[in-house]
Formats: structure tokens, sequence, C-alpha cells
């Protein structure tokens, strides 16, 4: 279990610049980069330890690859582009949209679904549903909201694919926001699920009949009948 950085199943992806330099220029430029890890920070978006690999420079004799190597920590997620070919460069998310919850906890675990990968998903953004490509898993622990049943989120982070002027974009979305599709396992639903988010804990000791009867509590492996 993380407190402050986790690394990831790594991708590559495309950087917006002017991220680089505090949003006062470079806007609608792009540095190529490498995603090797993640931060996550209580009432904020996830941000991520990058490395610049200089790709943008490589075909291009004039220009002098300053960037490859350099590295740079808690890059937020609506950074983040892609490693896609793109006729044009994917407008930018706002953060609600790119992650409609913020991290809930330092604490985290990452993974990857095994079973949920690598079968497409959808993804609900801004109200409309994108096919999506899944990349892992954040969830969170050790904060009364990561560990309430009725407000726990899980950030499953993903690419965004045939999403029109979104395509591209790096997203983390909760599971009501997401559908995971496998036609070889399961038919894909239609229409929201008659779901209601759990507000209960569970645990053996709630049950009174249970607490009162010693019998039953100290009916282990050497106990006499």
């Amino acid at each position: 279990m993380a407190f402050l950085q986790s690394n990831i199943p790594y991708f590559k992806c495309w950087v917006r610049k002017e991220y680089t330099h505090n949003n006062q220029k470079y806007h609608g430029e792009f540095l190529h980069a490498m995603v090797v890890a993640v931060t996550t920070m209580p009432k904020r978006c996830l941000s991520f330890q990058v490395i610049f690999t200089g790709a943008e420079t490589y075909d291009d004799e004039e220009q002098q690859n300053v960037h490859g190597g350099a590295m740079w920590a808690r890059m937020p997620i609506t950074a983040l582009v892609g490693d896609t070919p793109f006729e044009e460069w994917p407008k930018e998310l706002p953060v609600w949209a790119a992650q409609p919850w913020d991290c809930m906890s330092h604490t985290h675990a990452v993974y990857q679904i095994e079973r949920a990968s690598p079968a497409p998903w959808m993804a609900k953004v801004d109200g409309e549903f994108y096919p999506a490509k899944y990349y892992f898993t954040v969830d969170y622990t050790d904060n009364e909201v990561a560990d309430d049943p009725a407000q726990h989120k899980q950030s499953h982070v993903l690419e965004l694919l045939d999403a029109g002027e979104y395509t591209g974009n790096i997203v983390a979305l909760p599971n009501n926001r997401v559908r995971v599709t496998h036609p070889a396992w399961f038919e894909t639903g239609v229409g929201a699920p008659d779901f209601r988010p759990n507000q209960k804990t569970y645990n053996s000791k709630d049950d009174v009949e249970y607490v009162h009867d010693t019998e039953r509590v100290f009916n282990n492996l050497y106990s006499e009948d």
C-alpha cells in the first residue's frame, strides 16, 4: 500500500507543453513522454511522474533534443494525451470531466483488472459514451471518505477512443461512469443497471443474537459440543 507515489503499468503519451511552463506559453504544443508513476492527493485529480523522451525532435534535424530524459513529478491528468497519431490534437477536457471524483486519500493501491483487460470499455464523459482503452485502476483507503461504502470511488484510468474532438484524452472514471464490454464472456447490457449505492458496513458483531450466544461465539475447533 503506497502513501506518496506508486509505479504504474507505464504508458507513452503526449504532454500539453503549457503545463511545463506554468500555462504561460506553448499552448497547442506537445512533448512526448513516458508515464511511470502516480500520486494521489486528496481533493486533487490524479497526478503522474513522467519522463520526457524528446521524440518530438527525432525527425527534425533543425530542432535540438533538450527534453529527452528530463522528469516531471505530479503532472495533472488533464495534461496527458495518448500516444496516438492525430490529424488534430484533442481538445482539453475540464478536470470535472476527466476525473469527476477527486482522489480520496494519499494511501492508494494500483492494479490492473485482468478480467477487464484488454477488453474494450465504454466511458461516460460529460453525458456522452465513448469507447476507451483501459490502462489500470487506482483505489483508495485510510480516509473516512474512501472507507465509507456510500462514498468510495475507484479511478479507472482510460484513454478515450473515437471520441471526436476529445479522442486521445486520458481520463479517470469511477464504476458508475464506465462499462466493460466482452462478447466472449457476457452480453453487454443496455441502459442503466438497477443499482443503489450500499450504505451499510458488514461485520460479525452486528447480530445481537450472535453476540449473546456465547456457545456460538466460542464454537471453535477445540470446543466440546
